[in-house]
């Protein structure tokens, strides 16, 4: 079970970034995660006419690691490590290790 998702609010711990917090928005791997607004880099693009795209310098998203970034817990304000309960039933969940309430999906 993947204890960051898409769609999850997380917070930057390490790199140039430090600090920052954002959505996920694709996991590329199962180490790696796209997250708005982090690690962005300047990429020269070609023109290409049969795409219509123009040339020029455009800014891109790159992925960043995952062991990087750590989930935003609202109630604190603060970065959480996530953990996994079992419940009664047999379905899995992840809570938030310093307070154990559910992350709400």
């Amino acid at each position: 079970m993947n204890k960051i998702r898409k769609g999850d609010q997380v917070i930057v711990l390490t790199g140039r970034d430090k600090g920052k917090r954002g959505t996920v928005t694709l996991r590329v791997d199962v180490d790696h995660i796209v997250v708005e607004g982090v690690n962005v880099v300047k990429k020269h693009v070609k023109p290409n006419p049969m795409k219509g795209t123009t040339g020029g310098v455009v800014d891109k998203t790159m992925p960043i690691h995952q062991s990087n970034v750590a989930i935003y817990n609202a109630a604190t304000g603060k970065a959480d490590r996530v953990g996994i309960k079992t419940l009664t039933d047999g379905k899995r969940v992840r809570v938030y290790k310093s307070s154990g309430e559910e992350i709400k999906a």
